[in-house]
């Protein structure tokens, strides 16, 4: 019953154009547009553009499917009345949030597959299996955290617009303010004040030094651990309240 459900949410997701656009086809294309533009640079540690931007744009993707083709996704079905008939249908609650939950994790490995092709046949990085097999660990436990915090904010919204309004204007704070785009160290303070309090910034740079053998545990990486701490905790506790009130 599982695989059953699952083949047809990827299905269902495959015929969504707005969440192609916005999951597979925007990350990707803008880590070869920017890497076109500044990839002969050098970042922090001596780290060369696909050595910095392979990991970001891969959580990029992962913060796109989990928050649109997860979080939104939910809110649409609750406000059209899908999740209602979900819940007299023959099919487990638990089966169905399994397979939204694999479903999430397949698209994003996927992407995970897809930027690292790109930066090898694009940006020549060099092929490390074993160093790749460590960063997907660590990447299957930032799609466990983000999708604790999804749920949180989404269970929050009542009304599919908003949600939707949220969802993009979220992506765009994301991409200015995790490091994706234009080096935060060279904002503005106001910006830089908002990344520090953004768990996706922490994510982003755990991310990269994990993918480059450069985790040390330090104050700024203690800091990051308890940003997203703090946050996930914190997500768990509106999940936890919004379960109270369903009952």
């Amino acid at each position: 019953m599982l695989a059953t459900q699952l083949r047809y949410d990827l299905l269902m997701f495959s015929r969504e154009l707005f969440y192609l656009i916005f999951t597979i086809l925007v990350p990707p294309a803008t880590y070869i547009f920017m890497g076109q533009l500044i990839g002969d640079n050098t970042y922090g540690n001596g780290l060369s553009y696909a050595e910095t931007y392979t990991p970001s744009f891969i959580l990029l993707i992962t913060f796109s499917v989990i928050f649109f083709a997860f979080g939104f996704d939910k809110v649409m079905n609750r406000t059209t009345g899908v999740e209602k008939r979900i819940s007299i249908s023959p099919v487990p609650e638990r089966t169905l949030l399994a397979s939204s939950i694999l479903k999430s994790v397949i698209i994003t490995s996927f992407g995970f597959i897809l930027i690292h092709i790109i930066g090898i046949f694009v940006y020549s990085m060099p092929v490390k299996p074993l160093v790749y097999l460590t960063s997907y660990g660590f990447f299957i436990i930032l799609n466990a955290v983000l999708l604790v915090i999804s749920s949180a904010i989404y269970s929050l919204f009542k009304e599919m617009k908003s949600a939707l309004v949220f969802s993009i204007l979220i992506f765009q704070v994301v991409m200015f303010t995790g490091d994706f785009s234009l080096p935060v160290s060279q904002m503005p303070s106001f910006v830089q004040v908002i990344a520090n309090m953004n768990p996706i910034y922490h994510m982003n740079h755990l991310f990269i030094d994990v993918w480059n053998q450069q985790l040390t545990f330090d104050s700024s990486t203690l800091i990051s651990f308890g940003v997203i701490g703090g946050v996930f905790a914190a997500a768990l506790v509106v999940i936890q309240s919004s379960r109270r009130k369903k009952v």
